[in-house]
């Protein structure tokens, strides 16, 4: 196996789930503060950083994030590439968890 063998399969599993956890959360939040900075006329999240996070297993977070603060709905990238984004982890995921408890 590729992990240690101290290591069980439910360890891994919570681990996993803790890292997409705290992605979806960020992400989730920096679209909040970018919406409200917007609003307020301060300095703006880069776009890059909002793509990095959503990219980094943060993709339900940023989806969430267009569509709660309705933020980014304007730009085509956004709404293309984030729920791709999305769609592609989650694929990850099933295929991820399947060959690790198979």
């Amino acid at each position: 196996m590729w992990y240690n063998d101290t290591m069980d399969k439910k360890t891994i599993i919570l681990a996993v789930l803790a890292i997409i956890a705290i992605m979806n959360i960020a992400a989730f939040a920096l679209m909040g503060h970018d919406k409200k900075c917007a609003r307020l006329g301060k300095w703006r999240v880069p776009e890059k950083m909002l793509f990095l996070l959503t990219a980094c297993f943060g993709g339900l977070g940023g989806v969430l994030g267009m569509k709660v603060f309705h933020h980014k709905t304007q730009h085509w990238y956004f709404k293309v590439f984030f729920p791709v984004l999305l769609i592609v982890q989650v694929v990850l995921l099933v295929v991820g968890t399947y060959l690790l408890v198979r």
